[in-house]
């Protein structure tokens, strides 16, 4: 049997292409193993969301007073600053008239006051409810940091496909540019591109559609039974 892996970092509060990842993948690997940029911003704690009308980041603070370098599973947040109470008031204040905000407020607001330090833990614990409350199989996830894989780059993604017996790897649409893609036909792996159309959904109070927002968005726009139709009915047949 055929089987696709996908493998992605652990995403603060992922947009849905990142859920569609996880239910067109066998194997879904979040790879908290890696480098934390040193500088700028980075998903791992930040994503977008409505705010004013339009597309903002929200961002959790992170402590930076390290020396050398620190892969994502080794950081933290800066806890000694009010940001999940900044966040939940966003949250209130931008999508309380939202049409399935009351369905999903407990929800999310347990996410968020998720009192885990540690990045990866966070990340990776909110992913793994989210997926459970939209009924996705959850045991299909797994994390770069189980596998004895110590090899980097392309090469890094190559052996975590070969550690699961699988013959697929899923990419995104954007790692065309940083990975080497001959590597994948030199190891007998086939590179499939996930190729996602985001789907277009009511926003309350805007005009043009803005792609790309936390699932959050989703989930206060269309309920939660709409978003996990729509990502299970988007299931493709990624070995053609």
């Amino acid at each position: 049997m055929t089987k696709i892996v996908a493998i992605h970092q652990p995403n603060f509060f992922p947009w849905l292409g990142y859920f569609d990842k996880i239910v067109n993948s066998d194997t879904f690997i979040i790879l908290d193993d890696v480098q934390f940029p040193k500088t700028n911003g980075n998903w791992s704690n930040r994503v977008k969301l409505f705010i004013s009308g339009e597309g903002r980041w929200v961002t959790a603070p992170i402590k930076r007073n390290y020396q050398g370098t620190l892969t994502i599973n080794e950081m933290n947040f800066d806890d000694s600053l009010p940001w999940r109470k900044k966040f939940l008031k966003t949250l209130e204040t931008n999508y309380r008239k939202a049409d399935y905000y009351n369905e999903n407020v407990a929800f999310i607001n347990s996410l968020i006051n998720n009192s885990m330090s540690n990045i990866a833990e966070y990340n990776t614990a909110n992913i793994l409810a989210i997926v459970n409350y939209l009924g996705i199989q959850t045991t299909k996830i797994k994390r770069a940091s189980e596998f004895n894989v110590n090899s980097v780059a392309t090469q890094r993604l190559i052996d975590l496909v070969k550690a699961c017996d699988a013959q697929i790897y899923l990419c995104g649409g954007g790692a065309s540019g940083y990975q080497d893609d001959s590597l994948y036909e030199m190891n007998e792996i086939t590179l499939k591109y996930q190729n996602y159309e985001h789907p277009i959904y009511e926003q309350k109070n805007n005009g043009e559609f803005i792609k790309g927002l936390s699932i959050i968005d989703a989930l206060m726009n269309m309920g939660k039974d709409e978003v996990q139709s729509m990502l299970i009915n988007n299931v493709r047949n990624i070995e053609e």
